[in-house]
């Protein structure tokens, strides 16, 4: 979870857009919107996904690795764990 209040509300907000592209889609297929369109707001909110991703292990990186003084066993326990976490996103 992010310490700050500022990356509280930053990962707050994308989260609330996912949630209204994912609204929008769940309307659209109540509707009669053409598949392509379907899949362009589809295609958008694993964009979304990816950009939230992206600020969380940032902001995960930024609190551990640069917070205070982390020890070498912290830091490496940091690397480990986001190496781990990428390996098993980009299968």
């Amino acid at each position: 979870m992010p310490n700050s209040a500022e990356d509280k509300k930053k990962v707050l907000a994308r989260i609330r857009r996912i949630g209204g592209q994912v609204e929008a889609l769940e309307r659209a297929l109540g509707s009669d919107v053409p598949c392509v369109a379907m899949l362009q707001q589809i295609a958008a909110i694993r964009g979304a996904a990816n950009g939230l991703m992206a600020e969380m292990m940032e902001i995960h990186l930024k609190d551990t690795l640069l917070a205070g003084e982390p020890s070498l066993n912290e830091r490496t326990q940091c690397t480990d764990e986001i190496s781990g976490f990428i390996r098993s996103y980009l299968k």
